[in-house]
């Protein structure tokens, strides 16, 4: 493509963001910037946070990466679905029967004070490097198809990008982001269908049934897997599918601040209900736009590439015609910001409730630290995108689930435990649990094969990981004194 072509897209796109900014920002308060004042139509929350949990991360890795795992993703995502059930049901009425901005101060009223803080603390760690990983992803797009050609180096392109995001939220907050999701989301969508379409048109195939008959029969559509020692396992990815939902949905304050403007509970379970089918049969759209684009390749001799999140990129912006690149970027760009934006929220969100207890301050304090933590977290981004382009070697998306394997396992231990179970905990010692916890995982993780014949954990290091905090905290006999507290309570 033209880098100038993708510059007039970056402009426009950013020029309609802003925009929208401007308008919904118009009176924003800090309770606008983290509840929407509680007003968000739940239609718009629930269509704005298919954007928000699919990413660019979903938009390069996936269709790339059914060369080598077919559309056995799928039976993850067949496994989200009982998982958002799970969030709809014992969640979010939880989260509103509390009241809370930050869900994280469920901890607290749970547990104590550190378990507060250790869960938030996961929480950014998490969100923090997951959703550095996923702007990186943008980030190298973009620079292949705009910054490089204009020599403009990959650390101000970065710099940028992130300058981009910060503009247009640092003040509507969450109420502008359930606003421009709504409209990256639509990006998303229509560059997924377009490109299958054009692709489509490209393989001279004629309607739907064609299409599917191909997909078919590419040797790459194979859903299921019962091989039990294969990372693939249907059982592995279904149950990893499930609390990867809970932890990554329900346990995350990035999608879970969305759900809590809803007016009421009933609007925000219509909004997860209908969130649930759109994503699934987007997810479908993506496996299948991925053997397509590895048909085409096969019929045009179109070599590989080394590492397959560069496959689609290297198709639509090189090979597939400007209305294929011009719809690319705008999906990619679409997606990344959809989940960049509302993270960089969600953090400042986070940070601000349970760290810097802003609540207690007078309106304008609160306007000053959530506007330096907004900062704070922007630059982090920078660093951090920066430190993982010289340390990644993996594919992305699974750099990603590596990550929410090890550091979102605690999360699902503290709700599930205190959810669950009425047993108070020694609240001092739960930090250290949930420390211990991740290094454990990672030391069965790496032993498995040979402790456990053979077998060979995939996304199901959360289950374990979580599975062993929620032992750690029953370990965690609290005083007498808490003990007759719980009882009474």
């Amino acid at each position: 493509m033209n880098p100038y072509v993708s510059l007039l897209i970056l402009v426009v796109y950013f020029g309609t963001l802003i925009t929208i900014s401007i308008y919904t920002s118009r009176g924003a308060d800090t309770n606008t910037f983290f509840t929407a004042n509680r007003q968000s139509p739940w239609y718009l929350v629930a269509f704005g946070m298919i954007g928000t949990s699919l990413s660019g991360v979903t938009f390069v890795s996936v269709p790339g990466a059914v060369a080598n795992i077919q559309f056995s993703y799928f039976q993850v995502v067949i496994g989200y679905i009982l998982g958002y059930l799970v969030i709809g049901t014992i969640l979010m009425p939880l989260y509103y029967r509390l009241n809370l901005i930050s869900i994280y101060s469920y901890l607290e009223q749970r547990f104590g004070f550190w378990s507060y803080k250790t869960g938030s603390g996961f929480f950014l760690l998490s969100r923090t490097v997951g959703s550095a990983v996923r702007l990186y992803v943008a980030a190298q797009v973009l620079q292949l198809a705009l910054f490089k050609p204009l020599g403009v180096p990959f650390e101000v392109a970065v710099a940028i990008t992130i300058f981009l995001i910060w503009i247009y939220t640092f003040k509507g907050g969450v109420k502008t982001i359930i606003v421009t999701d709504t409209l990256q989301t639509f990006f998303l969508i229509t560059a997924v269908i377009l490109t299958i379409i054009l692709v489509s048109k490209e393989l001279r195939l004629d309607g739907i049934g064609e299409i599917w008959s191909t997909v078919k029969g590419s040797g790459y559509a194979q859903v299921f897997f019962w091989d039990t020692n294969d990372p693939k396992n249907f059982f592995k990815q279904f149950f990893a599918g499930v609390f990867i939902a809970i932890v990554m949905t329900g346990l995350d304050q990035d999608l879970m601040q969305k759900n809590l403007t809803c007016k009421n509970i009933g609007e925000a379970q219509k909004n997860m209900f209908w969130f649930t089918i759109v994503l699934v049969i987007v997810n479908f759209l993506f496996l299948s736009l991925g053997a397509l684009l590895y048909v085409y390749a096969q019929a045009e001799g179109i070599p590989f590439t080394e590492r397959t999140d560069d496959f689609y990129p290297m198709l639509a912006l090189n090979h597939l015609g400007l209305l294929v690149g011009v719809t690319f970027l705008l999906g990619i760009t679409a997606a990344t910001y959809a989940s960049s934006d509302s993270a960089l929220t969600a953090l400042t969100t986070a940070f601000c409730i349970d760290f810097m207890n802003i609540e207690k301050q007078p309106e304008d304090k609160r306007a000053t630290i959530k506007f330096w933590v907004h900062v704070g977290f922007s630059v982090l981004f920078y660093l951090v995108i920066l430190v993982f382009n010289k340390l990644n070697n993996k594919e992305v998306i699974t750099a990603v689930f590596d990550l929410a394997g090890y550091t979102y396992g605690p999360l699902l231990g503290l709700f599930s435990f205190g959810a669950f179970l009425k047993r108070p905990v020694n609240d001092r010692w739960v930090p250290l649990v949930c420390i211990i916890a991740p290094i454990l995982t990672y030391v069965i993780n790496a032993h498995s094969a040979e402790w456990f014949n053979g077998y060979r954990f995939g996304f199901e290091r959360l289950i374990i990981n979580g599975l062993i905090t929620f032992i750690g905290l029953y370990l965690l006999k609290a005083p007498d004194h808490a003990s007759r507290y719980a009882a009474r309570s």
